[in-house]
């Protein structure tokens, strides 16, 4: 089941998943995070968090209309690669449509492109570095029904 979340319930799968466990929770929140417009979804196995997202009104680059950012999308170790993060971003976009909004992208993890080409996020960056992290791309979706 997906759910609306607190940015604090999302922190300890933040730290495990993307921080290899390294910071403490409450290290992992973005500056984003209490931005207006933004929200926080999770995925939940009965009552287990097992996959959460962040977005938050971001344009980027050239793109027209109101664009939105995923961040901090992980999926816990043992439910990756069994549909709970596609149907968190289906959730999302479905959602951001009826806020108007005209395209989601991301920065994606080298080794998240596949999972993210799959949802139809196509690369539209070269590769860049985030210190401490790899290698990253920039990925984007419109999300108007008659544009994908």
């Amino acid at each position: 089941m997906i759910k609306f979340i607190k940015v604090e319930e999302a922190l300890p799968l933040r730290n495990t998943v993307l921080r290899e466990g390294r910071l403490k929770p409450d290290e992992c929140r973005f500056p984003s995070d209490n931005l207006p417009g933004n929200f926080h979804l999770g995925y939940f196995d009965n009552d287990e968090l097992i996959c959460i997202a962040s977005f938050h009104p971001q344009s980027y680059g050239e793109y027209a209309g109101v664009g939105y950012q995923l961040r901090g999308m992980a999926t816990a170790g043992g439910y990756q690669g069994k549909g709970a993060g596609k149907q968190l971003v289906e959730f999302a976009k479905n959602y951001l449509r009826g806020r108007s909004a005209s395209y989601m992208w991301c920065n994606a993890r080298q080794v998240a492109v596949g999972f993210y080409e799959r949802l139809g996020l196509k690369i539209v960056s070269p590769q860049f570095d985030v210190p401490g992290i790899g290698p990253h791309y920039v990925m984007y979706v419109p999300l108007d029904l008659k544009a994908t």
